[in-house]
Order: C-alpha cells, then structure tokens, then sequence
C-alpha cells in the first residue's frame, strides 16, 4: 500500500468514527421508536463500513 492510500484509509477510517459518534449522540437524543432505530442503524452500518477499512490495513 502506497503512503497516498494509507492516508485515504486514515482519513476513511476518521470519518466512520465521526458518523457513529453522531448517530449514538442523535440516536440517544430521539423520542420516535422508528426513527431512533432508523438511526441506530445507520450507526451499525458506519461500524461495518469502519471495519471494512480497518482491514485494509
């Protein structure tokens, strides 16, 4: 892996870790049972999209 991608996969693996963080925060913020797990969802996804690039390395 060249240094350029390593950094591509850094900065992913940044972001995963952000998008999760606001799906927990948002997530423990909402009252809609659907909408909360709607979110709480999406979080799981960044966690296996997170994964994912992790194991590029």
């Amino acid at each position: 892996m060249t240094s350029k991608e390593l950094l591509y996969v850094e900065d992913a693996l940044g972001h995963e870790q952000y998008f999760q963080t606001k799906c927990r925060e948002t997530a423990g913020q909402l009252q809609d049972p659907q909408l909360k797990a709607y979110v709480e969802q999406m979080g799981q996804k960044h966690q296996q999209l997170f994964q994912s690039f992790y194991n590029l390395l």
